[in-house]
């Protein structure tokens, strides 16, 4: 289960930049997601209550945004968002694109935190 690497990576970097913030609570850590990314959500989920128990992330919760595959047709001129990641096929004219323009994600996008009393 890399998901449970990720995370960790995921509670360190956070951890790491808010050191200097002692009077700060996180109350959420928001990640994007690519359908490409090779990333079960339900693992992160899970990997994200073991790797922040003791830290200063406990308690907080991990929301994931979960983001579809867009190509870019050449016949359509335009994006277009995938149904799945089975064929990498406009959906709408059917030509065959590999030109991905999301898909791939896997970052920490905010962090939600709150001055502690």
């Amino acid at each position: 289960m890399h998901e449970l690497s990720i995370i960790y990576g995921v509670v360190s970097t956070v951890s790491e930049a808010m050191k200097d913030k002692p009077n700060v609570r996180i109350l959420s850590v928001r990640m994007r997601v690519g359908a490409l990314s090779g990333v079960v959500e339900g693992a992160l989920q899970f990997g994200y209550e073991i790797a922040t128990e003791g830290t200063m992330l406990a308690g907080s919760q991990l929301v994931v945004e979960n983001l579809p595959v867009v190509i870019f047709c050449q016949h359509c001129g335009k994006p277009q968002e995938l149904p799945g990641v089975q064929s990498f096929r406009c959906p709408v004219c059917n030509t065959p694109s590999g030109d991905i323009r999301q898909g791939r994600e896997l970052e920490v996008e905010s962090i939600e935190v709150e001055e502690a009393a």
